[in-house]
């Protein structure tokens, strides 16, 4: 074991977390302090600290990290149109940076020489975070027990819950593993292991279902200044309880359930069932916005950076200076991203039907059918025959 003098873990009071701080206390002999994370999850924040005092932490630290989570990675991710493997919108991906920073602040705080999680040797997070600890402070020390310890089956964590007395949800047991924020709710693990098997409606929980949704539709308007939304319906309102309407709209409507096969960092396929109602809603507004304010070329080049942005926050690099390199070409971009979107929630879809902007590129007068004084239509044929010159040279060639 390390040398070391106070740890800072990453605690949610769960099952998996609560045995890591017990063991962390008995392996390491030094003081323990818990921080729990608030980053949207519904959650009983008394009975978290409560348990993680009875467990044996010296401290529990709760934080409440929603505002900066919505202001500092959720906009700057979606003001980057950031998608990864072509659907999914990042939710955990963009939690576990904000997460380890915070653990971090606390490790200098208190104090602490060391940190540790409890994310297991086979997923993404445990990379999340500790590329995090090692983009801030790499002189901490990182302890990782699920690469470690012998406590490899849940049969054998509960079995140490219960002989060291720390208390077992005797709840009947859900049939997969679930991860909440502001941003989404994730589902993996158990049933969902096999990929043909559809998840049952009765473990959604941000969401309605589609068919049980309004039959009448819904209809928003949402204000952007420089690629950022700032007000619904007229409203100007803070990016935290923008997006937390932007949930509660989308939830209503059905909108966000995304099922899927993703590729994890680590190498393996992964089924994950995820809800991000308000995401999806501010995804589909921003796109339709930039489509009247972004200039052609400036969106081609942007567009063909996005799968590597997206790609560096699910794989952990979000303290990297290359994404930091990227948010920057990705926020000169929003200059000009400044509007209103109106869009027509239905049973699970999210149809943008109308847009404006002072800033539109788009101008009436040279796209209309009928008659016009300012594009005359004989440049065309020129335009075709410079354009199509290689491919009359092939063709001859064939000849």
């Amino acid at each position: 074991m390390a040398d070391v003098k106070k740890i800072v873990l990453a605690y949610s009071g769960g099952l998996d977390t609560s045995v890591i701080l017990k063991w962390l206390s008995e392996e390491y002999q030094c003081p323990i302090v818990a921080y729990a994370a608030d980053v949207g999850q519904e959650e009983d924040w008394d009975a978290v600290r409560a348990k993680g005092l009875a467990t044996g932490a010296e401290k529990v630290i709760i934080s409440d990290l929603k505002k900066e989570f919505v202001e500092e990675y959720i906009f700057p991710a979606f003001r980057s149109n950031a998608i990864y493997e072509g659907s999914y919108l990042l939710g955990t991906s963009l939690a576990r940076p904000i997460i380890a920073k915070e653990q971090v602040r606390i490790a200098h705080a208190e104090g602490a020489d060391a940190v540790s999680h409890g994310a297991t040797g086979k997923g993404n997070d445990q990379v999340r975070f500790e590329l995090a600890y090692l983009g801030i402070d790499p002189s901490l020390t990182i302890i990782a027990p699920w690469r470690t310890w012998d406590l490899n089956s849940r049969k054998k964590l509960v079995e140490y819950a219960k002989e060291h007395k720390i208390p077992v949800p005797v709840t009947k047991e859900k049939p997969y593993s679930s991860d909440e924020n502001l941003l989404h709710i994730s589902f993996e693990g158990g049933i969902l292991e096999n990929p043909w098997n559809e998840p049952d409606e009765a473990m959604f929980k941000l969401t309605v279902s589609p068919e049980k949704a309004p039959d009448v539709p819904t209809y928003i308007e949402i204000e952007f200044a420089n690629g950022d939304p700032v007000a619904l319906d007229g409203v100007k309102m803070a990016p935290l309880p923008l997006f937390m309407r932007l949930n509660e709209l989308g939830g209503a409507n059905g909108i966000g359930r995304l099922d899927l096969v993703e590729n994890r960092f680590v190498g393996m396929k992964s089924h994950g069932v995820y809800e991000t109602p308000g995401g999806t809603i501010l995804r589909a507004a921003h796109r339709d916005l930039e489509t009247i304010t972004m200039d052609r070329e400036v969106m081609r080049i942007r567009d063909s950076l996005v799968a590597r942005y997206a790609e560096l926050i699910y794989n952990g690099f979000w303290f990297s200076p290359e994404r930091e390199l990227l948010q920057t070409t990705m926020d000169a971009t929003q200059k000009t991203v400044n509007g209103t979107v109106r869009l027509k929630l239905y049973k699970g879809n999210c149809i943008p039907v109308g847009r404006k902007s002072d800033q539109s590129l788009y101008q009436e007068s040279y796209a209309t059918f009928e008659e016009d004084q300012v594009y005359d239509q004989a440049d065309a044929g020129g335009f075709i025959r410079l354009n199509g010159l290689r491919l009359r040279i092939q063709a001859m060639q064939k000849k």
